[in-house]
């Protein structure tokens, strides 16, 4: 298990783990990523959302161009009440594209997908593997090998896990670890715990639907989602546990149908209901929603990102977005310490200094994230009177909406992590200044 070149196995090819294969490309380090489905794109997801920040992140790896092309930048927020009232019209979208040359943008999560595929170099699509579902790593003092249930095997230098909320990577590696020393304090396997659930359905953007729109109808324990983008529209319905559950569900299409009835008469925006929209629908799906932060992210070497080591629900947007920054915060430590090492293999010693300083480095934006992104969904299923009380009233107010987004939002926004070995030329500036200057092209004399 000893690689020769600095190499990293990445379980999970979706958007993270193409995102990973964007970033290692660009700075010179192998790689082969393992993707358990047997396609690259499997259309059963709904919406994703990418911030500023990380679309400076999408301009280094040159893929900015080609996903705004899919996209649409989500400029209307409005809330609905069950009568279809409007009692929330807020700027704040079109304030946060203000305060930084672009808003967040809104894409189909295949399409993303498919964008983010076609765009690697042949060379690396062929180092991107289907029908990879790992059963095994081994960790050792020189590198790591991960073995598939077809039998193939993989070596590399370390591993890193993009594989998601049910990451194997995350399993085998508690196994490890406790393997080594049953006594220590580690999370438990599913690290995770839910207090909603979610249904969700994609179909043609209706007629009367402008592209960018996000719009929301809060009710008790139960709330919707509308968002528009270039092509489609997306629902999201959610529903709360009577307890947080730890427990994985499976739902069914007679769930789904099921969940969709009950919400049937959900105003989606001034003229459509849930019942108008989901009976055009082209995807839909139901999945728990698992939140969390993981206490441990690495072990030996093996190192996790995004879902497999932190969960958010997915109301305010921000699940992708920290999972990109996962990757760019570790892959400019590991860059470093390739370059660092004599003969490009940084020791077991440096591995673990980078993965502890990559979870550092993170924690304090993930936990902040984190935490605005459990507000958003328990005010807009009015979790107590408390966070009824709020929704309705106080962050309905486009002056309260603008604040967060100046003193909250955009702060935090700004503070954004970038590639620092990737050369580009910046987005438009807004208002607010960034903290991490993208390094400068070179100039051609």
């Amino acid at each position: 298990m000893s690689a020769k070149k600095f190499k990293i196995v990445v379980v999970g090819g979706g958007p993270v783990g193409l995102t990973a294969a964007h970033a290692l490309y660009k700075a010179g380090i192998d790689f082969v990523v393992l993707e358990s489905r047997h396609d690259v794109v499997v259309d059963r997801g709904a919406a994703m959302v990418l911030g500023p920040n990380n679309l400076r992140v999408m301009r280094q790896l040159g893929l900015y161009d080609r996903i705004m092309g899919i996209g649409a930048e989500s400029l209307y927020a409005k809330g609905f009440l069950l009568n279809g009232r409007v009692f929330k019209d807020v700027p704040e979208l079109r304030t946060l594209k203000r305060n930084h040359g672009v808003g967040l943008v809104t894409f189909h999560r295949a399409q993303l997908i498919q964008e983010f595929y076609d765009a690697l170099p042949d060379e690396a699509k062929a180092r991107y593997l289907t029908g990879k579902k790992v059963s095994g790593i081994e960790s050792g003092d020189q590198g790591v090998k991960v073995t598939c249930t077809d039998g193939s095997t993989y070596e590399g230098s370390i591993v890193l896990g993009a594989d998601g909320v049910h990451s194997i990577t995350r399993r085998i590696m508690r196994q490890l670890a406790l393997a080594e020393d049953p006594k220590r304090d580690w999370d438990p396997e599913n690290p995770y715990k839910a207090e909603y659930r979610c249904m969700w359905s994609s179909f043609p953007r209706p007629p009367d639907s402008a592209p960018g729109q996000a719009f929301e109808t809060p009710g008790q324990d139960l709330s919707l989602m509308f968002l528009t983008g270039r092509d489609r529209g997306w629902i999201m319905l959610y529903d709360r546990f009577p307890e947080p559950t730890s427990e994985r569900h499976t739902y069914t299409e007679k769930d789904v149908e099921a969940f969709a009835a009950r919400l049937a008469d959900y105003p989606v925006n001034e003229t459509l209901k849930v019942k108008d929209v989901f009976a055009q629908r082209q995807t839909s799906g139901m999945a728990d929603l698992e939140e969390g932060i993981a206490e441990h992210w690495s072990w030996g070497r093996i190192v996790l990102a995004g879902d497999a080591c932190h969960k958010f629900t997915p109301n305010a947007g921000l699940g992708l977005n920290n999972a990109i920054q996962d990757i760019v915060a570790l892959f400019n430590g590991l860059h470093a310490a390739v370059l660092a090492a004599p003969d490009g293999q940084p020791d077991n010693e440096t591995l673990a200094r980078v993965f502890k300083t990559y979870r550092e480095q993170r924690l304090e934006a993930l936990k902040g994230d984190y935490g605005r992104s459990a507000l958003v969904t328990r005010l807009q299923a009015w979790a107590t009177r408390l966070y009824w009380f709020l929704n309705r009233f106080i962050f309905s107010s486009s002056f309260v909406a603008n604040f967060m987004i100046n003193y909250v939002a955009s702060p935090g926004l700004r503070k954004g992590l970038v590639l620092d070995y990737v050369p580009a030329t910046d987005l438009p500036a807004g208002r607010v200044t960034w903290e991490h200057e993208l390094p400068k092209p070179l100039a051609v004399e």
